[in-house]
């Protein structure tokens, strides 16, 4: 049933301009999908579905473009939880502080994901700072870090 709802978000959201999960969840309950909000959370994160502007200056979802290999991801993570001794987020902005001198590999490791909602990234000695698209997208990238480090 997993897979099926979610090849079904894949499908609503490459054809229609879905901008909320509550929107999403609808259009999965038109389809004959039974789903909660927190469901619909997981699936998106899962998926690695992102917002992106659109023309109309408005937000929709959309799958990422850009694919990470495994053997990268496994580095990411490794230097994540090897380096990482805090972060948090103002807005659209985070700030990771790492292990002295390992600011930079974390910093580089973001910089090789290509996510469409990181603007840049700036490295010190031990300090990540992190400019997001929005407030959302550094609250999720927060969540992710979370995730890495439990």
């Amino acid at each position: 049933m997993k897979s099926q709802r979610q090849a079904k978000i894949m499908e609503i959201i490459s054809n229609r301009n879905v901008e909320t999960q509550e929107q999403l969840l609808q259009e999965l309950q038109s389809a004959g999908f039974r789903s909660t909000q927190a469901t619909i959370s997981r699936d998106i994160k899962e998926l690695r579905i992102v917002k992106e502007l659109t023309s109309f200056g408005t937000y929709r979802y959309t799958a990422a473009t850009d694919e990470v290999s495994s053997t990268f991801s496994g580095k990411l993570n490794t230097i994540f939880r090897e380096c990482i001794t805090s972060f948090d987020y103002a807005q659209n902005m985070l700030v990771i502080r790492t292990l002295p001198g390992l600011a930079s590999a974390a910093a580089s490791a973001i910089d090789a994901m290509n996510m469409s909602v990181v603007v840049g990234t700036i490295a010190g000695d031990d300090t990540v700072f992190i400019v997001m698209r929005d407030t959302n997208a550094a609250a999720a990238f927060c969540g992710e870090i979370k995730n890495l480090l439990n």
